[in-house]
């Protein structure tokens, strides 16, 4: 576990998952979100994204967390050598979309720039839900059923499969 893209629907605890994951590895975590976007939320330009998501992949170590874009987004799948995708039910990431706007009114959120807009950040996350549920998903669970042949693969379908999961990784670190 060198290289581990950290992916799924919008609100299913990527940031979370992969903070514990470097912490527990000692692998350096790069949240997309905090490269992406400024404080307060400005997106910028494309061509300096697309750069440093370039240079990230260069790197031999590394834990990268969200989504990006569709471009960077295949690419990291395939450079990378451990999978960790959060697939749980539709409901859940809602929920916990839901949960990540009430405590980002007091606490900016793990792995977003400070200052980030929550009330329109969370609305894009409920856009953003069905449509990846609805398009991405299917294309996710092939990649990851296929690429379990070549890659290290997590599929983790529920809350018990990821603390499962963050144990078992845990463990395996300190023997």
């Amino acid at each position: 576990m060198k290289r581990v893209a950290v992916f799924g629907n919008a609100g299913g605890g990527k940031s979370t998952l992969a903070r514990r994951l470097a912490e527990t590895t000692g692998l350096p975590l790069h949240p997309l979100d905090t490269i992406k976007f400024r404080p307060g939320g400005d997106e910028i330009p494309q061509e300096e994204y697309l750069a440093l998501h370039a240079e990230l992949l260069q790197q031999p170590k590394w834990i990268i967390d969200g989504f990006g874009c569709m471009t960077t987004l295949w690419q990291r799948l395939e450079v990378a050598d451990t999978l960790v995708y959060l697939d749980l039910p539709l409901y859940v990431h809602a929920w916990w979309v839901t949960k990540r706007l009430i405590k980002g009114l007091w606490v900016t959120p793990e792995g977003w720039p400070e200052g980030s807009p929550m009330w329109r950040s969370t609305l894009s996350s409920y856009r953003v839900l069905w449509l990846c549920h609805r398009h991405l998903t299917p294309r996710y669970r092939a990649f990851v059923a296929q690429a379990a042949q070549d890659k290290q693969v997590f599929h983790l379908r529920t809350r018990g499969e990821i603390k499962q999961f963050l144990r078992e990784t845990a463990k395996g670190v300190h023997e």
